[in-house]
């Protein structure tokens, strides 16, 4: 039975937010990244610029130790701090995880304050460190300026969604439907793969092979080697894309043209891309995993966007629920903010 989808703007924001479209006022400025090399974050961080229409600059952080060690509650490695971040400073900085969360710190002091700050995921210290903290809802934290959503912000907006669907590319076109997106994951979020789980997901994938599907597979950075043989095993028999991290991922494609999704729970970046689309996703949960990762996952369930999966799940089944597009509601609420510090109104 179809589960009602929830209210995602209660999920998502606080009660007295306002309803807003993002004006145009932060469009085409300067803005920086802080970019700590972990693709995730980096997905967050671009998420919000693109949706914002930042004039947009990567500074990629090479910290060194002990700065690294002390990260976020010690100082920023001024090497890295006198080398990349100098005038004319732009008009926001954004960072996502602890080895950011210094560097945008001293971005703020540095700037005399002209500098608007952002920080994504939890900063684990004091919430003045940024202007505005963007954190999963799931985390829990709370304050006058943090926002939280229930899936993290990215790249795919429904308009980038729209324009991937215009260009079908020939390999997929000959793909029969349904096409199903298998997401790999791996190690990590408090999640353990060994052998069995491995096995047990094999299993899953042949049951639903056996129904007549096609896959798109990727795996990512932290999907195991022996994940990865396994499951070209079990879809071996089907029509199938499989890439192997030669060449450019197709991940956009597939996100794109997937009748259908399997997610590993231990992504909760490629969950929340997924259902941007609005089509079913199942999610594989290995062994273990946080307690904040169930929560999430509960409330994705809970708007109608994933299910379990199982050897027995109906693949071919179809349902659908509201598109989650997180980055639109952050951009809107770091205008608003912005647009208050600027009039020196109160946010």
């Amino acid at each position: 039975m179809q589960k009602p989808a929830s209210n995602y703007a209660e999920n998502i924001a606080p009660k007295d937010m306002p309803e807003m479209e993002v004006a145009p006022t932060l469009a085409r400025r300067s803005a920086w990244i802080i970019d700590d090399s972990r693709a995730g974050h980096l997905a967050i961080t671009t998420g919000i610029a693109d949706a914002l229409h930042l004039d947009v600059a990567v500074k990629r952080a090479e910290v060194r130790t002990p700065f690294r060690m002390l990260a976020p509650w010690g100082p920023a490695d001024p090497r890295f701090l006198n080398a990349l971040l100098k005038e004319p400073w732009p008009a926001i900085a954004l960072g996502a995880g602890r080895q950011t969360v210094p560097i945008i710190r001293a971005l703020k002091r540095r700037s005399g304050g002209r500098i608007f700050t952002v920080l994504c995921q939890d900063p684990k210290t004091a919430l003045d460190s940024a202007d505005l903290i963007w954190v999963p809802s799931h985390d829990r934290l709370a304050g006058p300026n943090v926002i939280s959503t229930l899936t993290p912000p990215h790249r795919f907006s429904p308009e980038r969604l729209a324009s991937l669907r215009r260009k079908l590319r020939p390999q997929i076109t000959g793909l029969p439907a349904p096409r199903i997106a298998l997401f790999l994951g791996g190690p990590g979020g408090g999640y353990s793969w060994p052998q069995s789980e491995i096995e047990r997901l094999a299993s899953c994938l042949c049951a639903l092979a056996r129904q007549g599907v096609s896959f798109l597979i990727t795996p990512s950075r932290r999907t195991p080697p022996d994940l990865l043989r396994v499951i070209d095993a079990a879809t071996a028999n089907n029509p199938r894309l499989l890439w192997t991290g030669s060449g450019e991922n197709p991940y956009p494609d597939f996100l794109a043209h997937a009748d259908a999704f399997i997610v590993t729970a231990d992504s909760v970046n490629m969950v929340g891309e997924a259902s941007a689309s609005g089509r079913p996703i199942y999610v594989f949960h290995p062994r273990g995993g946080k307690a904040k990762f169930h929560r999430y996952h509960a409330a994705l369930e809970a708007h109608g966007a994933t299910r379990p999966l199982t050897a027995t799940a109906p693949i071919l089944e179809n349902w659908r629920y509201q598109p989650l597009d997180a980055a639109s509601i952050v951009a809107a609420e770091i205008e608003r903010r912005w647009l208050a510090a600027q009039t020196g109104s109160c946010a």
